[in-house]
């Protein structure tokens, strides 16, 4: 009778371990950039969404100001309905702000937060 044993010895199974933790090793950083670009990317297009209502604004009220009490005061966020936050729902990865605003002029800033992933990925900035 021979004794026929199946299976993996210790070796063997610490040999596929290593290695699975070598490609682990590998990938990770990898694909911790991707979801950088990504997310930098996604806020980009948000960027590009908030510009896109602002111009719309300026369509309906021929300027980035609005009159409050007789004063001319520029425009915010909120009046174009945006939180100030991107992404607008779930985790907070970029704060907005929207500065330097005149009569033909504005600025948006968007700055990541920090312990994120984007934090230290650069401040994304669009003007008119």
């Amino acid at each position: 009778m021979v004794n026929e044993n199946k299976g993996f010895t210790l070796i063997e199974l610490m040999i596929v371990v290593a290695i699975i933790g070598i490609l682990a090793a590998i990938t990770y950083p990898s694909y911790q950039e991707y979801v950088r670009k990504t997310k930098r990317t996604e806020a980009q297009a948000e960027l590009l969404d908030i510009a896109q209502k602002i111009q719309r604004y300026k369509i309906a009220n021929f300027s980035y100001m609005k009159d409050v009490g007789g004063t001319l005061t520029a425009i915010t966020l909120a009046d174009i309905q945006h939180s100030g936050n991107i992404p607008s729902q779930g985790e907070v990865l970029y704060t907005v702000a929207l500065t330097n605003v005149g009569l033909s002029t504005w600025t948006l800033v968007a700055t990541p937060k920090t312990g994120t992933v984007v934090a230290n990925n650069g401040v994304l900035c669009l003007n008119q």
